[in-house]
């Protein structure tokens, strides 16, 4: 796809100018989102991915819209996985409610400009080195394989096991060390002066904590998306658009997320399955005849995949439900 510098500017104004309206008309005044306003607001961020894929097969054809609609199924999907690990930052550092909906807003913001440096990286590598799809290929396939072991070890835990923790990266240890922290929330501001001294507020921390986890995930979601198309332009819009409507899929389902039991095994299926399209690919580009797996089956694919996995596991979640022992009544 040709994409001159003019329309990387357009379209990086645009992305800015949603994310400015998204700060003054649904997160600016510190609120506890609501389940309508969640609803909204993500049937809103997913009609616009709609329309920018419709733009994206009138300016380019069906070929990258459909590596697009691809790219941003396939990164939503695996997002919802990092939803998990976003509700236990909010729990470590107790984020009041009202305030989550910021944290997360920036936390997706500095999650995005990272990500474009793995992009930019990612694309160098693809088009100088051919031989870097069969790693993205096999680091997949070894992705896929480790979700199906810890989908396994959560089943074999059960309800009872233990609960997950998160763990402070290197970069979050560091700043906690070398800067002074208020124990408290300060409202929503990130620096304060008090008594002579700058101090950072923990809102400063637990946003870095969600913006920096994230980069954790984009180890397998970038090579997995280059594993659907190898325009830069195209990955690039399809994480944006993905990770910005995260911040309302939050609210929206994370009280549903309990009830996705099946979604690592779903997310290892779709990684598997772009793993062995990569290393196809390879082998195409090295001279091998084998075939390749076009975007319309890729597409289909992923959403069949999805789709199925959300079917059994809200079966098996009903099931579960109707399973588990009535608590016995003590007698008066």
């Amino acid at each position: 796809m040709d994409v001159s510098v003019t329309m990387w500017v357009s379209t990086i104004g645009v992305l800015i100018a949603l994310i400015v309206a998204d700060f003054f008309i649904g997160g600016r005044k510190p609120h506890e989102v609501s389940i309508k306003e969640a609803g909204i607001w993500t049937a809103v961020w997913v009609a616009l991915a709609a329309l920018f894929g419709g733009f994206l097969w009138w300016h380019s054809g069906a070929q990258s819209a459909g590596e697009f609609f691809a790219g941003y199924i396939t990164e939503k999907s695996l997002s919802v996985d990092n939803l998990f690990v976003f509700i236990l930052i909010m729990g470590k550092f107790a984020v009041p409610r009202i305030y989550q909906q910021r944290v997360l807003m920036f936390g997706v913001i500095i999650a995005l400009v990272l990500r474009a440096v793995f992009i930019a990286g990612g694309a160098a590598l693809v088009s100088e080195f051919s031989w870097v799809f069969f790693v993205f290929g096999a680091f997949l396939i070894w992705t896929a394989w480790k979700l199906i072991k810890e989908a396994r070890a959560d089943e074999e835990t059960g309800p009872d096991g233990e609960a997950a923790e998160f763990e402070e990266n290197r970069l979050l240890k560091s700043i906690t060390r070398r800067f002074p922290a208020t124990d408290d929330y300060r409202g929503t501001k990130l620096l304060i002066v008090e008594n002579g001294r700058r101090l950072i507020t923990p809102m400063l921390i637990v946003m870095l904590a969600i913006g920096t986890t994230d980069v954790l995930f984009a180890l397998d979601s970038i090579p997995a998306i280059f594993g659907l198309t190898q325009d830069p332009y195209i990955v690039f819009t399809a994480n944006a658009f993905a990770l910005m409507g995260l911040r309302q899929l939050y609210f929206l389902i994370g009280g549903l997320l309990k009830k996705l039991v099946h979604l690592s095994y779903g997310l290892s299926v779709i990684l598997g399955f772009i793993g062995v399209k990569l290393v196809l690919h390879a082998a195409h580009e090295a001279g091998a005849h084998v075939p390749e797996i076009g975007i319309p089956f890729s597409l289909g694919f992923i959403v069949l995949v999805l789709a199925v996995t959300t079917v059994t596991s809200l079966r098996a979640s009903k099931k579960a439900e109707q399973t588990e022992p009535e608590p016995e009544k003590l007698d008066a």
